[in-house]
């Protein structure tokens, strides 16, 4: 059975860590690969990026595989939450092993973070070492193939898209090869997930299913909350979309690479626009090489790379869907789903938004 989740790729977990209130309105979110690894890469667009350990992915460079991949709240400040993952993995003595000693290795934890300082209304109420360490027991506390959260937890509890609130979102599909792709992203743009003209969220216009567009009156009302709402908010609605794209099919890094860069289309499909200089948009690829590509067919990585862009897309629609509306001393931020209900595609995805496995920040 599948949860249409990145958590459908066998082997991989995801934890939140959400702290809302007293000024918090942030948190991380933890992607903890199965014991041993998997291939990563990971591709940045955008001119204004927040990343850790990124390098290491470089298919000319000798980390081959990573034991998590964290994506956290609190611009540059946040990316400390890697170093409690760190922590927990060098524990279990998982990491690349640098010497003779069985606990003597160096995690590789990749990062990346996005803009949400002051959402909450303090400035310096942002994750730290203690939440990575949360969000990553959370994913290992989690159930193989268990639903993830999404909506406003763990990264994406602070997340804005323009003026509306963002969060966390993720799908999955499983190709006719029987390779199975999944993405999660945190939506938390300085663009637009809606046309101006329609109130359709841009995303849906390519998933291929009947679009219900807003009546006149819903969309006008809607654009009368959100400019209601930008004058509500002080702080700009900076940057950043963030995204893990995970397969079990065996890729090379330099195969994992393309897939992260491939996917890039799906953001810009869903979001405009993108890749700005105060985006930091960027996107891993983790790959556990249960399933081998076919060696009969030079082409076969054309259907994950062409996968990969369609659910981030889709992601990002099941983000924004997801949401719920924040006011607060930060600033006031509505949801899709408050301005323009059912309408504009094809029913909500909030099912499992801001319920179970947000770690001990809660």
């Amino acid at each position: 059975m599948t949860v249409d989740a990145l958590t459908d790729v066998a082997g991989l977990r995801v934890g939140h860590a959400t702290r809302i209130g007293d000024g918090w309105l942030t948190g991380t979110t933890v992607v903890l690969a199965p014991e041993g690894g998997a291939v990563a890469a990971v591709d940045v667009r955008g001119g204004g990026p927040g990343t850790k350990e990124t390098d290491a992915l470089d298919p000319r460079n000798v980390v081959r595989t990573v034991e998590a991949v964290v994506l956290t709240g609190g611009s540059a400040y946040g990316l400390d939450s890697a170093s409690g993952v760190m922590a927990w993995l060098e524990e279990r003595e998982r990491g690349v092993r640098v010497g003779p000693d069985a606990g003597h290795v160096v995690p590789v934890v990749p990062a990346a973070c996005v803009f949400d300082l002051g959402r909450g209304g303090d400035f310096r109420a942002r994750p730290d070492a203690a939440t990575g360490r949360a969000a990553v027991e959370a994913a290992a506390a989690s159930e193989l193939g268990a639903p993830v959260p999404e909506g406003c937890v763990g990264a994406g509890t602070g997340a804005v898209v323009g003026h509306l609130k963002g969060g966390v979102g993720t799908a999955s599909t499983v190709l006719g090869s029987g390779i199975t792709v999944a993405a999660l992203v945190v939506a938390n743009a300085a663009g637009y997930s809606v046309d101006p003209e329609t109130g359709v969220l841009y995303g849906e216009l390519f998933e291929g299913r009947r679009v219900e567009y807003p009546s006149a009156d819903v969309h006008e009302a809607a654009r009368r909350r959100l400019a209601e709402a930008a004058a509500q908010s002080p702080l700009p609605p900076l940057n950043t979309t963030l995204a893990v794209v995970a397969t079990d099919a065996a890729l090379s890094k330099a195969q994992a690479q393309k897939v992260a860069g491939t996917a890039h289309d799906g953001i810009a499909r869903a979001v405009r626009p993108v890749h700005l200089l105060t985006d930091g948009d960027t996107v891993f690829t983790l790959a556990t090489g249960a399933r081998p590509l076919s060696e009969d067919n030079p082409l076969a990585l054309n259907e994950i790379l062409e996968a990969s862009a369609d659910l981030v897309t889709r992601a990002i629609v099941r983000a924004v869907r997801a949401a719920e509306p924040v006011t607060g001393a930060g600033g006031a931020w509505p949801s899709y789903g408050e301005l323009y209900g059912g309408h504009g595609g094809h029913g909500g995805h909030g099912g499992h938004g801001g319920h179970g496995g947000h770690g001990g920040h809660g």
